[in-house]
């Protein structure tokens, strides 16, 4: 948990200082500032997070059927998968930050959107893949939770 909270930080500073490059030097009239900004703002999009988070419930529910050799290998794709959502969600942090640190007050309601959850479900799961995986009642519970879950996040819309 340590590791998890400390890279998060780590690179939310990180892509806020990036960000707040950009908009420096985009308020300076300089072109490159807004190629900056832009290209950070791309990844800013909480839909980004379904994608990822549908294989990695596939890779969970894979975790939850296989051996034990076989779902090892499952799990250091799966941390990949972990550590990229990770990622993700302190850049968009990052530089919701840096934008609200420089005078747009409402930036950070875009973390209000609430298929964020979706990460929140990526690293909760990776904390407790081992629980999952030791108690047979969780696994047996957690194989259609992650069926479901797969299934839903590669076909449903979310769409409110």
């Amino acid at each position: 948990m340590g590791k998890t909270l400390a890279s998060f930080a780590f690179v939310a500073v990180m892509a806020a200082l990036l960000m707040a490059l950009s908009l420096a030097v985009s308020r300076h009239g300089y072109p490159f500032g807004a190629i900056g900004v832009k290209r950070l703002d791309m990844i800013a999009d909480a839909g980004t997070f379904l994608p990822l988070a549908a294989v990695y419930f596939l890779a969970a529910l894979l975790m939850m059927l296989l051996p034990i050799r076989a779902a090892g290998f499952v799990f250091t794709a799966a941390e990949a998968i972990h550590w990229t959502a990770l990622v993700l969600f302190a850049t968009i942090v990052g530089g919701l930050a840096a934008r609200w640190a420089f005078g747009q007050g409402d930036a950070l309601w875009a973390l209000w959107n609430w298929r964020f959850l979706f990460v929140a479900a990526i690293v909760g799961c990776h904390l407790a893949m081992d629980d999952f995986r030791r108690n047979v009642l969780l696994r047996s519970l957690f194989v259609v939770v992650f069926a479901g879950a797969t299934l839903a996040c590669l076909f449903w819309s979310f769409t409110i």
